[in-house]
């Protein structure tokens, strides 16, 4: 068998993991409970490949001043900011199992959702989604921010669990994807369905546990109208079903995809846990009223978990009530779109039919082989945060992965398997 042979038989049997893999809502905990690196010290977990204080642009920052007022480490955004350049140790979300949108700074004290892939048996975090305004992720870290953290640990977290708990045998996640996808979602930028479907599983049992009415009503009411809730779970369960991926250990599909604000890093099957790096796009698309292209921050988030599994801007077409929200045209620019993207994948997911797509199944395996051959590179739709610590977001779009990234992880490839490339 040729390299390109064995390649692409490995690439298969990854893809059979991607598309044969069972995501279940399992828990809700603290970080700190089942992420042992969180109590070793004062440590926080952030998004994208590694980074340290000083090269974190602002909205990373910003979230790491709210997450050392949550903790209790400073009182002040001067004394937290002092201790997180001299004391705090930084990890990536993505060396611990789990993920974080935006900024994606987790503490031991933050509630973090667990899903458990069935079919592998390994698991992956995920902080919950704190609804729109002012909001860690985003930067945003003032009393109001880290009052919900708590109400989402203390409250929140726990009665989503005893939902769960109560469950036969935990939530199973790609029914609630499948139908969502033929309702309009694409699971990065659009949640509307899948979060809908989420709340019609969780609201009964939590309607019937033993609170008192008005917390019960603030959870009730926060589920109803976080629609975009369901991104985190969404974000855990690819998390959980892309390392599953991983354990096949050869080819060339791409397992992993995420953003520090500085730069891109990407993984490969073939390639064990090596992050291939270049420096991120800013993400273009529509500003909130007052703002523009120069108030952006630069690409950031392990978000973008979501397009490695084949949705979000991958899915393009799936949405197209959100193209017009993240500046992407109208229906014919996303058919392009996930038409474009087809070209740079394996195949298509089964699973995940999509009728605006005549019902083909969303897009499976990012090969960096047809990423380089072609030109072509993952599209992301993401919002975009303030480049400036605290101001939240400004707007929302797409972006596109740099070439470089891939560029790299061929080379990489062709080492391993000792061919030589000019």
């Amino acid at each position: 068998m040729n390299h390109a042979a064995a390649i692409d038989a490995a690439n298969a049997k990854v893809v059979e993991k991607i598309t044969t893999a069972q995501p279940v809502l399992v828990d809700v905990v603290r970080a700190g409970d089942v992420i042992p690196e969180l109590t070793e010290g004062k440590v926080l977990l952030h998004a994208g490949p590694p980074i340290a204080w000083d090269e974190m642009t602002g909205p990373m920052q910003g979230s790491c001043v709210g997450a050392a007022l949550f903790e209790g480490w400073a009182t002040t955004e001067d004394e937290a900011r002092a201790l997180l350049a001299s004391e705090v140790r930084f990890v990536p979300c993505h060396h611990v199992g789990a993920v974080g949108p935006m900024g994606g700074i987790t503490s031991a004290g933050m509630a973090v959702l667990v899903v458990e892939e069935r079919g592998n048996g390994n698991r992956a975090y995920c902080t919950m989604n704190e609804g729109i305004g002012k909001v860690l992720r985003f930067g945003a870290y003032d009393a109001e921010v880290v009052e919900r953290l708590h109400w989402m640990a203390d409250d929140l977290g726990p009665a989503i669990a005893a939902a769960v708990a109560g469950m036969e045998d935990g939530l199973p996640l790609l029914p609630l994807v499948a139908r969502a996808i033929t309702m309009g979602d694409e699971f990065h930028q659009r949640n509307i369905a899948a979060s809908a479907l989420l709340f019609t599983k969780l609201a009964g049992p939590i309607a019937a546990q033993d609170l008192e009415p008005a917390r019960k009503e603030r959870i009730l009411t926060f589920l109803a109208d976080t629609d975009q809730f369901f991104l985190n779970v969404m974000m855990a369960a690819c998390k959980a079903i892309m390392d599953s991926a991983r354990t096949i250990q050869e080819g060339s599909v791409v397992t992993a995809m995420t953003r520090n604000g500085k730069n891109f890093g990407i993984r490969v099957a073939g390639l064990g846990d090596q992050w291939f790096e270049a420096p991120v796009n800013t993400p273009e698309g529509l500003f909130f009223t007052g703002f523009s292209q120069d108030d952006a921050n630069p690409d950031i988030g392990d978000s973008a978990i979501t397009e490695a599994f084949g949705v979000g801007g991958m899915a393009m077409i799936a949405a197209p009530g959100v193209t017009r929200f993240v500046g992407a045209g109208g229906f014919g620019d996303a058919l392009a779109v996930s038409n474009d993207m087809l070209e740079i994948v394996t195949g298509h997911n089964p699973g995940l039919p999509i009728p605006t797509w005549d019902f083909q199944g969303a897009c499976v395996g990012i090969d960096v082989r047809k990423v380089v051959a072609t030109g072509i590179t993952p599209i992301i739709n993401t919002g975009i945060a303030h480049k400036v610590a605290g101001k939240g977001q400004v707007g929302a779009g797409t972006v596109r992965a740099p070439l470089a990234c891939f560029e790299q992880a061929l080379e990489a490839l062709a080492a391993t398997y000792g061919v030589e490339v000019d």
